[in-house]
């Protein structure tokens, strides 16, 4: 079943407030969807995740485009530190999460054929496992790291002040998020950014730096996968019906996504981390309780 306008509107401010917040937007997008009554694995809900994706890393750049000119582009050795940094990063996101996902759909899901590891997607109490896990996390990270920071220098670099090995880890810890929805990307790297010491606002750029990086293989990824459903379900989908209403919801978690980020930033600079962790086992606590009402 194709989803309303309504229907559209809610998951894009839903994606959009929860995508850049660390409090997993998978998870509480799926629960959107269960609660309307719309299936998560259709192509038509992965062709409109694709674009709500899109309007939600707009967002991204658009808020952190100043930052990041004067963290990474003021001067050709910052520009260099700071590609150093992300692609170590990104590199061990990619060694962690493909040999996980592939693990995971090999001796979990059987390696059966078709099986992938979106069809975890859908299973509620792992979701909720997820969310509590990334919430001890946030709860920890938050806890330690709230006494007052003094703000950055202008001519601090968001991209070459992070140390190599810290960058190294948040990178590797991006890699775990790859089969389990409920764990945020931006929760748990930030989080670990501040438990290896690196000041929170630097956390933050690099971690949405590395997001701009590995969001567009992964809606590049996702794109395939809905033209693999699609050409393997039994009817057609309308790609030209879904476009209108996708821009719609890109418009919606792009505005939601804006307000999300400043959400974010004042938290995270005035001390408040840790109340995200107390919110994600809120989340899970929820997602749980839908579980047993068997949606």
């Amino acid at each position: 079943m194709s989803p309303s306008i309504l229907q559209i509107v809610v998951l894009g401010i839903v994606q959009g407030a929860t995508e850049l917040l660390p409090v997993s937007s998978s998870a509480h997008v799926i629960a959107a969807e269960r609660l309307m009554r719309l299936d998560p694995s259709s192509p038509e809900m992965t062709f409109l995740l694709i674009m709500l994706h899109a309007g939600t890393m707009t967002a991204m750049i658009a808020y952190f485009w100043e930052s990041w000119k004067r963290s990474f582009f003021a001067s050709a050795a910052q520009l260099r530190g700071a590609l150093v940094r992300v692609g170590l990063a990104t590199t061990a996101t990619l060694c962690i999460g493909v040999p996980l996902i592939l693990a995971v759909e090999r001796f979990v899901l059987g390696g059966r054929p078709g099986a992938d590891v979106e069809l975890l997607f859908s299973n509620l109490p792992l979701v909720a496992a997820s969310l509590a896990a990334a919430g001890a996390l946030i709860l920890v990270a938050g806890l330690r790291s709230r006494a007052p920071e003094e703000p950055p220098r202008p001519s601090a670099s968001a991209g070459s002040s992070v140390p190599i090995g810290p960058a190294i880890w948040i990178g590797a810890v991006q890699g775990l998020i790859g089969p389990f929805r409920g764990l945020s990307r931006s929760g748990l790297t930030i989080s670990t950014g501040m438990l290896l010491g690196v000041p929170r606002r630097v956390s933050e750029e690099f971690s949405f730096a590395l997001a701009v990086v590995i969001t567009p293989p992964l809606i590049v990824r996702e794109l395939l996968r809905f033209y693999r459903d699609r050409a393997a379900g039994p009817g057609t989908v309308d790609v030209a019906a879904l476009v209108m209403p996708g821009l719609l919801g890109m418009a919606f978690s792009f505005g939601a996504g804006l307000l999300a980020l400043r959400w974010l930033s004042g938290w995270l600079e005035r001390g408040h981390w840790h109340y995200f962790g107390i919110y994600c086992f809120a989340a899970a606590a929820g997602i749980c309780a839908l579980a047993r009402m068997g949606y």
